[in-house]
């Protein structure tokens, strides 16, 4: 890859509501690597309960692509946009996407929670999840560290040990 055009990016697609699962499979059948971060919640129907699985991110998909398949990347039945701000396709930093993976691959429970901007940014020192920077967001009591995808104004979070995190500049 000899050029910023040849350089793989994540972005954001954005889907139709309940479509996020459709969209990530033709993606896969396309070629294209494709990200739909699941977790299981309890369902309650009127004669039962279920476990499920269930987008993170309600309508969105992350695709990892070369800007120049960013189009072809969209033509699969339930993508509506590219997210995009002041008419550019937001990138998405690698590694936040590699924190969801590893947030979801411990098995802690994540729920989504407002978009954070404000807050001090923080490294985990310790544990599982030692090295990821997040922010840290007080909450009911219990201390949340806060993973934030700023294109696509979504955050996950997951209980932590305030003892296990230090403040970043």
């Amino acid at each position: 890859m000899d050029s910023i055009s040849d350089t793989l990016n994540w972005y954001a697609i954005y889907t139709r509501p309940r479509f996020e699962k459709k969209v990530d499979a033709q993606l896969h059948e396309k070629g294209f690597e494709a990200y739909l971060p699941l977790h299981k919640v309890i369902r309650q129907w009127s004669d039962r309960r279920k476990k499920i699985e269930e987008p993170l991110f309600r309508g969105y998909v992350f695709v990892h692509v070369v800007p120049r398949d960013r189009v072809r990347s969209l033509q699969v039945i339930g993508a509506v946009r590219m997210i995009s701000f002041g008419g550019k396709p937001s990138i998405i930093p690698d590694y936040q996407i590699e924190g969801i993976r590893r947030i979801l691959s411990e098995g802690l429970h994540v729920e989504t929670v407002d978009y954070v901007q404000k807050g001090d940014l923080v490294e985990v020192v310790q544990g599982p999840l030692m090295g990821m920077q997040g922010v840290l967001l007080e909450k009911r009591k219990n201390t949340r560290f806060v993973i934030s995808i700023d294109s696509i104004r979504q955050s996950i979070s997951v209980e932590i040990d305030v003892r296990d995190v230090k403040k970043i500049g």
